[in-house]
């Protein structure tokens, strides 16, 4: 059987590239079709034994880093793959991958982490904090972006197979899309991480710096709390505007390397996790080394924290809301136990992915589902 594995692109390491490798390492010998790929992050995923085809995007100027700007071609790059040679076709897919173009005698399994965010539930904030609501530029981008949501719909139909990376993005598809989808938690390598009971009067988040992520909306809560010690792990276009409005007891350190992360997060009093996210590694992650999540109680993290045992939540993305359950958590410290926190996220172990994944190719080559 001849298999094609499609992914977005390959210029970052984050969530649903850890998930792709995962899904690369089932088919050894699986082509990988990509818009745009770096060969460090080739390399840092383990990669380099397959053939790796890249789109025409690949040779425009300032590509590798500027790949975005060439949005309005990412959904006739994609179908420019002739992928007509292969049997199974198994799509990563948070923007175009599960667009490629099959016919009735291959099999299309979609991996889906999130219907296009900007395009759809992001769209409003997308454009308001772009400053795209008004002028020519503003008209040309929702026009761009409208047409996106066409192709995204008409897309989804050359899929065969959905399966959502949580309940949440379940439900995501049925609206956007109106397909039915089975869940398969993200791979997360919870035993690459260590639990501590020692723990150091801080607090740590780690996310990419981008607006629904909400870093500043911590940043402002613990501006209210200035007794209270915060670090800050990770990068991205919003961090200098993060580190102008940052107080004396928020700390930045930027991108940190694993044994750095994995060091602060098995110290810290808590994790802090405002967004409103698909799924969450970084939070699972967080668990795995013991540590307690104070989360947004909407979206993934419903999923993968149990509320008042592995972490709490707060229901408004507000400072005051965090900072209220930061003290709450306070409060009730001594009825976290470290060690159920880190036996909860076994749940999430990247040999439970492997195991699911593959009974369910199983089952669709065996016409079981």
């Amino acid at each position: 059987m001849k298999v094609a594995l499609v992914q977005d692109w390959l210029t970052e390491i984050g969530g649903a590239e850890k998930v792709f490798k995962e899904i690369a390492s089932l088919y050894p010998d699986g082509d990988i079709y990509t818009l745009v790929a770096h060969e460090e992050i080739i390399k840092n995923l383990g990669l380099q034994s397959h053939k790796i085809y890249t789109s025409f995007i690949q040779k425009l100027p300032f590509a590798k880093t500027k790949y975005r700007n060439y949005l309005p071609f990412f959904p006739y790059a994609i179908e420019q793959f002739d992928l007509s040679s292969y049997d199974l076709i198994i799509s990563s897919s948070y923007a175009v991958a599960k667009g490629v173009l099959t016919n009735s005698s291959q099999i299309h399994i979609c991996y889906c982490h999130s219907p296009m965010r900007y395009a759809w539930d992001l769209y409003h904030q997308y454009i308001k904090l772009a400053g795209l609501s008004k002028g020519i530029k503003g008209l040309f981008v929702k026009y761009v972006l409208h047409n996106i949501r066409q192709w995204d719909v008409i897309s989804s139909n050359r899929v065969d197979y959905f399966i959502a990376n949580s309940n949440y993005i379940k439900k995501r598809i049925k609206k956007v899309y109106n397909r039915d989808s089975v869940t398969i938690y993200p791979n997360v390598a919870v035993h690459d991480f260590e639990l501590s009971t020692k723990r150091e009067n801080f607090y740590v988040t780690c996310s990419r710096f981008v607006p629904y992520k909400k870093i500043d909306v911590i940043v402002q809560a613990f501006a209210l709390m200035p007794e209270k010690e915060l670090y800050l792990i990770g990068d991205g276009p919003d961090f200098k505007k993060i580190r102008k409005m940052a107080p004396a007891n928020v700390h930045l350190l930027g991108y940190q390397p694993f044994e750095v992360l994995k060091d602060y997060l098995s110290k810290a009093k808590a994790f802090i996790f405002a967004a409103e996210e698909d799924f969450g590694i970084i939070s699972v992650e967080a668990q795995a080394s013991g540590t307690p999540v104070i989360a947004y109680g909407k979206g993934g993290s419903t999923e993968t924290v149990v509320n008042n045992k592995t972490g709490i939540f707060f229901y408004e993305q507000t400072a005051a809301s965090v900072a209220e359950a930061v003290r709450y958590f306070e409060q009730n410290i001594h009825k976290f136990n470290y060690a159920e926190i880190a036996n909860h996220v076994s749940l999430f172990s990247t040999e439970r992915f492997r195991q699911e994944f593959a009974a369910y190719l199983a089952d669709v080559m065996n016409n079981k589902v």
